[in-house]
């Protein structure tokens, strides 16, 4: 029985989109008679508002979605994070990278073999005491990166079946010194024991990305689903710019909204009252949309 999560940033209130992942999570999850908990990534300090906390909690139960014990702040584990960094690190298989966004965006938009576009072409990891000596002069703070060697890492997702990616050297300790997102989650995810990660397919490319880092520091890896997205009018993802999107913002009660959410999901029809108790009766993950859901056209 694999215990599920939803792990939202609060970095603003949750979207219409951010919700349907919540809930699916928890069908996910409760459909299998497992757990199912709730962890706050709050680690992008510059970003996280507190507010956002409570409101992220109360709408997750306005739609009668219920989680197991408290919800882990992210930010409690930074011990966890950086022993993980310091094992990698041991066993010499990180380097500092000194590049500039800008000049990773540069680097990366040029042919580098098997990579994929947009990949690290690994700028640093060959740079010599006296390169890192120079930028270090500069003033230039280091992320800390993993030498993945361009491996290609298959898995099964629950909906896009078999995937497989090539690997970049990806960043571990980000260079203000937080810990990078694919460092934390992975090690959360463990020490929290989630047996199935349910979450956006805007996410599938950095699952090869966790798989690796879990390998390396010898945690177990999870399941994955990556669920479809809810689009904005224009067609991209939501964002602020597509209006009235949370549950703050809309007109409808949180009981429409749940009932909105299942429709797109095929699991309600137009002008029906459902509760989470009717969706979990009615959920089979093998009849869940494997394309997104443009607003305007539901």
């Amino acid at each position: 029985m694999p215990d599920g999560r939803f792990a939202p940033s609060p970095t603003g209130s949750l979207h219409l989109g951010s919700l349907r992942t919540a809930l699916l999570a928890w069908l996910f999850a409760r459909s299998s008679g497992s757990r199912f908990v709730v962890r706050v990534e709050d680690l992008d300090s510059g970003r996280v508002r507190e507010r956002f906390v409570g409101e992220q909690l109360a709408d997750l139960a306005a739609l009668g979605l219920d989680w197991d014990g408290e919800p882990l702040r992210q930010s409690a584990r930074l011990d966890a994070h950086a022993e993980a960094i310091a094992a990698l690190e041991a066993r010499g298989i990180l380097y500092p990278c000194f590049c500039t966004r800008r000049e990773i965006a540069e680097a990366a938009s040029a042919p580098h073999g098997p990579l994929p576009e947009g990949a690290y072409p690994g700028t640093c990891r060959e740079l010599s005491a006296a390169g890192r000596a120079e930028r270090e002069r500069q003033g230039r703070p280091p992320a800390l990166r993993l030498r993945a060697d361009a491996e290609a890492i298959e898995f099964t997702d629950r909906l896009h079946g078999r995937v497989t990616r090539v690997v970049d050297d990806l960043v571990v300790r980000r260079n203000d010194g937080a810990p990078a997102y694919n460092l934390a989650v992975i090690v959360d995810d463990a020490w929290q024991g989630i047996g199935e990660v349910v979450r956006g397919d805007d996410l599938l490319d950095s699952t090869p990305r966790q798989i690796r880092l879990a390998r390396e520091l010898g945690l177990p890896v999870p399941a994955f689903a990556h669920v479809a997205l809810v689009l904005g009018p224009d067609g991209m993802r939501l964002a602020k710019r597509d209006g009235a999107i949370t549950l703050h913002e809309l007109a409808e009660s949180p009981a429409e909204v749940l009932a909105w959410l299942a429709r797109t999901l095929g699991l309600a029809e137009r002008g029906e009252a459902v509760t989470p108790g009717t969706l979990l009766e009615r959920f089979d993950p093998d009849r869940l949309p494997r394309t997104p859901t443009n607003i305007k056209r539901v």
